[in-house]
């Protein structure tokens, strides 16, 4: 469970750091940066993933994910950060890794000699650190200050790794060999193990509303195009009983259906005093997400982190009490991170986790914790 996460120069986030519990729902006014949190832990599993360079850019390129306020430091005559900061520390490890951008001289060369790179956006690491948790963090495991890395070894001196790195990827993505590199591995392998739920698409197209592919599905797709799969799977090697229970609650007593035909796999839902069952293509919006969120949430195979981003999205309000419910079963095999705009919903979540929510705002351009705002 990640006990500790550090956050500095990231959009709207200057310096911040977050004492993380086993359910974190985040709230405040739109534009006060619950986003900019969740999108800081999307980050780092995307450079983990080897695709820095790729998240970075679909965000509009390095500068644009730099520290974005401007009024504290108009006021103190401060220049703003130009590094984005990210590090978290669980019950093992700490980690931190810190993103800028190449100087003028540095940028690679294109195909054509003395042609300059397009790719002038592009992110570099600059520096990254493993250290054991609850330790000084000169206590390192790992330095990477470009162009190399050093690593502790077994005598605990430190050395510097013999093949070179990429200048814009993370070592996570890097350096393998959980034999030689266990430090590195464990919080690899940590950090693959995150899950993301951002949006589902219930358009007429949207793969939810048809038949798909039946395979078993232990955890459910980020565009939940598997859904019925997945639910089949929770019904057969999860825990049913959860499931049915949390549709019957929430969907008026309603009966979740999966139907194969071949190895393709189609939901419906039986519902009292209707005369056939509703096909998925029938369900509202809301029903198909909620359906979507079980899948998410009671997977077979939990992960350690599962983030959530506005999961009450096209809920109706009675659907929020089953889905805090929900959560609050969930919490007790995953850490949760959730951004949510509904009261109501983090009210829900308190009763059922017993613990309180973090209170976000903006105060002159820089996210905070509320309660420390005053």
């Amino acid at each position: 469970m990640i006990r500790k996460l550090d956050i500095e120069g990231y959009r709207s986030i200057r310096d911040l750091t977050l004492q993380l519990t086993p359910v974190n729902v985040l709230t405040g006014p739109n534009g006060c940066g619950k986003s900019n949190l969740y999108n800081s832990l999307v980050l780092l599993a995307r450079a983990t993933e080897g695709r820095l360079a790729r998240a970075i850019a679909e965000e509009g390129g390095t500068p644009s994910v730099f520290w974005a306020g401007g009024e504290r430091i108009r006021l103190q005559r401060k220049r703003p950060p130009r590094r984005v900061i990210i590090g978290y520390e669980d019950e093992d490890y700490g980690y931190e890794l810190q993103i800028g951008l190449p100087s003028k001289n540095e940028y690679a060369l294109g195909s054509e000699p003395g042609k300059p790179t397009m790719f002038t956006l592009d992110p570099r690491v600059k520096e990254e650190y493993i250290w054991p948790a609850g330790t000084n963090k000169r206590v390192l495991m790992l330095k990477r200050d470009e162009p190399s890395a050093w690593l502790r070894n077994n005598e605990g001196a430190m050395v510097a790794h013999p093949f070179g790195v990429s200048k814009f990827d993370s070592v996570l993505a890097q350096i393998i060999d959980p034999h030689l590199y266990p430090e590195i591995s464990s919080i690899r392998n940590n950090i693959l193990n995150w899950r993301f739920y951002h949006h589902f698409r219930t358009d007429a197209a949207s793969p939810l509303r048809h038949p798909q592919i039946g395979v078993q599905t232990p955890v459910l797709s980020a565009d939940a195009s598997d859904l019925a799969a997945a639910l089949q799977t929770i019904l057969e090697i999860g825990d049913k009983q959860a499931l049915e229970e949390t549709i019957r609650l929430a969907l008026g007593n309603a009966i979740l259906l999966i139907e194969a035909d071949g190895t393709r796999f189609r939901l419906s839902l039986e519902v009292p005093g209707l005369l056939r069952p509703l096909d998925a293509r029938e369900l509202s919006d809301g029903q198909l997400r909620f359906l979507c969120l079980c899948a998410a949430l009671l997977s077979p195979r939990p992960p350690s982190l599962l983030g959530l981003n506005e999961p009450e999205s096209s809920l109706h309000p009675d659907l929020i009490d089953p889905l805090a419910r929900l959560i609050g079963i969930a919490s007790k095999t995953t850490q949760l991170w959730i951004t949510t705009h509904s009261q109501a919903l983090a009210e829900r979540i308190e009763v059922y986790s017993g613990i309180p929510r973090i209170q976000l705002q903006m105060r002159n351009g820089e996210t905070v914790i509320a309660a420390a705002a005053n």
